[in-house]
């Protein structure tokens, strides 16, 4: 009984998450006229799609906006995974102290570093550039405190069975240390991409030209654009377009998000 009731919550809790991107594909298929004046009797049909193609440059937003997340992401989990793993199995002086500073930059609101961060990018030179959407978003001090969590729970043995192999320090997290780590890479990757591909303030901010828009940009400056009557049907056409890389990255990451790779790595 106990069973049953939960997977009566479960599905409950997985149709009223579900709802709201049926309803946008179905808006996204559907013409204006029909939305607006008898929503009950809608033919499928894909104008709104080609309207928003024909109105804005929605492959080239696709492009910049494919670019930097995918950039972002694997700068970030570089980094993250190198730092992370420093920080969980060497100890220098002052590597408290500089854990700390990390933590404490995740106190910090992302718009309060709007205006020091675009007068960075303007002395670079880096304005309406791939540098000024890209850099800033591959340093960050989550990913850090997740990959060093991650690692500090990272078996033993196998650090000193690779050492016993030979292996340097960088063979071992290479070898070893990142693959088992895959979860928690798979997980930081998705965040970031999601959080990269969904990015509105900054691309703004850093980006005056139509050539390097975003995609989240440019489907908010072309709903700028409506005069008297908002365009449902090309918004949700554009908001559809804008959810399938998201889709594919979460289905591609879920097997790592599963699966244990520690699991029958070390036996006793």
């Amino acid at each position: 009984m106990k069973k049953f009731l939960l997977y009566i919550v479960l599905v409950i809790t997985a149709i009223s998450m579900l709802l709201p991107f049926l309803v946008m594909v179905l808006i996204s298929l559907s013409g204006n006229e029909q939305i607006l004046m008898n929503y009950k009797s809608i033919n499928l049909n894909f104008s709104s799609y080609h309207n928003v193609f024909a109105s804005i440059p929605v492959i080239k937003y696709f492009c910049n906006s494919l670019i930097v997340a995918i950039c972002t992401t694997a700068g970030q989990v570089i980094i993250s995974a190198l730092a992370g793993y420093g920080f969980a199995r060497f100890r220098f002086r002052g590597s408290d102290m500089l854990f700390f500073i990390i933590i404490l930059t995740m106190m910090v609101p992302p718009q309060v570093n709007i205006v020091p961060l675009f007068w960075l990018m303007s002395k670079l030179g880096w304005i309406n550039t791939y540098q000024a959407l890209i850099i800033p978003g591959i340093f960050g001090g989550f990913g850090v405190f997740m990959m060093r969590q991650y690692f500090m729970g990272f078996e033993k043995e196998l650090e000193d069975a690779s050492k016993i192999d030979g292996c340097s320090h960088f063979q071992t997290f290479f070898k070893i240390a990142l693959p088992c780590a895959m979860p928690a890479i798979a997980t930081l990757a998705i965040f970031t991409f999601v959080t990269t591909w969904n990015s509105f303030m900054w691309p703004l901010i850093a980006t005056n030209s139509e050539s390097m828009r975003t995609l989240a940009v440019g489907l908010a400056i072309f709903k700028g654009s409506f005069r008297e009557l908002t365009l449902w049907g090309e918004l949700m056409a554009g908001a559809c377009i804008c959810s399938i890389p998201v889709i594919l990255v979460f289905i591609s990451g879920k097997k790592y998000l599963i699966n244990n790779p520690m699991e029958g790595a070390v036996k006793e």
